[in-house]
């Protein structure tokens, strides 16, 4: 089964989840941040499902920081500790015509359905493509969390800008030592 569509969007979501949800964010605007990243049928987002996000940014940002760390068995009992606290359950379903299976109940909030995705998908994303795969970009004053969704698992930064950045001052740095 081919998971990597599922997972990448998941773990994706789970990163930009720990990096960027804010606690001034409107329900909609948070419904309008996790549909953007491919989440279908979120629910109707309340202040509750706000706080319950937030909380598990908290949470999901200690699990990529182990991580990045290099501390694998703590990010593993982390995530493992949202995983059961999330009850996730895997069904099968074909609701698009092909069999696959959805880690989300639609009878739950929409919190607790994005936990369940993004949990379960960070999971299956890890396994499948190394323990490795989550880290803390290299650009100096950056600090922002990323998974690596990429083919080799050599990323080092959040995103093409910052390892822009950081080639440009590494490119700085050598000229000004050469002159």
């Amino acid at each position: 089964m081919n998971y990597s569509h599922y997972t990448d969007l998941a773990v994706s979501l789970a990163a930009d989840l720990a990096n960027d949800l804010d606690l001034s964010w409107s329900p909609a605007e948070v419904a309008d941040f996790v549909a953007a990243r491919g989440v279908d049928r979120p629910g109707r987002v309340t202040r509750a499902d706000v706080a319950q996000l937030l909380d598990l940014q908290g949470r999901l940002r200690k699990v990529f920081e182990r991580g990045a760390a290099g501390d694998v068995s703590g990010m593993a009992a982390g995530l493992n500790r949202l995983i059961a606290e999330g009850d996730v359950r895997p069904e099968l379903t074909d609701h698009d015509g092909s069999w696959h299976l959805h880690f989300r109940d639609d009878d739950r909030p929409p919190s607790a359905i994005v936990a369940a995705i993004l949990t379960a998908g960070t999971a299956l994303h890890l396994v499948g493509r190394g323990m490795g795969r989550l880290g803390r970009c290299a650009a100096d004053g950056c600090g922002w969390i990323y998974a690596d969704t990429s083919r080799g698992g050599k990323q080092r930064y959040c995103s093409p800008a910052c390892a822009n950045r950081d080639a440009v001052r590494r490119h700085r740095a050598r000229a000004a030592v050469a002159s």
